[in-house]
């Protein structure tokens, strides 16, 4: 069983948290081509209202201009994920793995398969059932009902030599009107939902990222050190 060092940053800006991602994964990645490989860390954060494009994204898929990024409060990065255009704020969880999946005995698609049943299984712990959408990754509502699907998690990772980075964006208290301003990872024709609008009522964030520990560590199988760190 594999031992993953957890990091709560809290709310943290995009840029800060990216920088550190690619210093984990640097670390990760040494680690690995050493011969140990057994080197592992998971962050959960929020993060200021922001948009990301990943890099094999539209730039038409942000729907409005600079000056409105600025009216809104939010910022825009160009970042190295794969997928399209999504939005970070305050209200949702979002968790970033570095992990060397050869450790844990797992190709890509796997990697992304567990993480969507680690979102799955959270929300069933409060009777919202959601699955998978074929040919689009991430967490969904109703999917395959026309009309009706709509996405409560985004999930978008790199991998080099088999080791990961970014992850997932879980809309628990998210203010989904920020999701009007672009076409959520590409698609101009689904929703997105929250957990709040889903149960009619706000959620004890703090609750949720409990749980989704707990859930990660047992679809991945790893033990948990909690690593105290402030990155602000």
């Amino acid at each position: 069983m594999q031992n993953v060092k957890f990091h709560e940053l809290g709310t943290v800006d995009y840029k800060k948290a990216w920088d550190f991602q690619e210093k984990l994964f640097d670390e990760v990645t040494e680690s690995k081509l050493k011969g140990d490989g057994k080197l592992h860390y998971l962050l959960f954060c929020e993060h200021p209202h922001v948009y990301t494009l990943g890099k094999s994204g539209q730039n038409a898929n942000l729907l409005i201009p600079d000056e409105m990024l600025k009216k809104i409060n939010a910022s825009f990065y160009h970042i190295n994920r794969g997928g399209d255009i999504t939005y970070h704020g305050p209200g949702q969880i979002v968790a970033y793995p570095i992990f060397n999946l050869e450790a844990f005995g797992l190709t890509l698609k796997q990697y992304i398969h567990l993480l969507e049943q680690v979102i799955i299984d959270c929300l069933q712990e409060y009777d919202i059932k959601a699955d998978r959408l074929e040919g689009a990754t991430g967490v969904w509502l109703d999917p395959g009902v026309k009309g009706r699907e709509r996405k409560i998690c985004a999930i978008g990772v790199r991998a080099s030599r088999f080791v990961t980075m970014h992850g997932l964006a879980f809309n628990v208290n998210t203010n989904l009107d920020y999701f009007r301003y672009i076409n959520p990872c590409g698609f101009a024709d689904k929703g997105v939902t929250s957990m709040q609008v889903e149960l009619n009522r706000p959620v004890d964030i703090e609750e949720v990222k409990d749980k989704l520990l707990n859930h990660f560590m047992h679809r991945f199988q790893f033990t948990c050190e909690r690593m105290p760190i402030s990155i602000a």
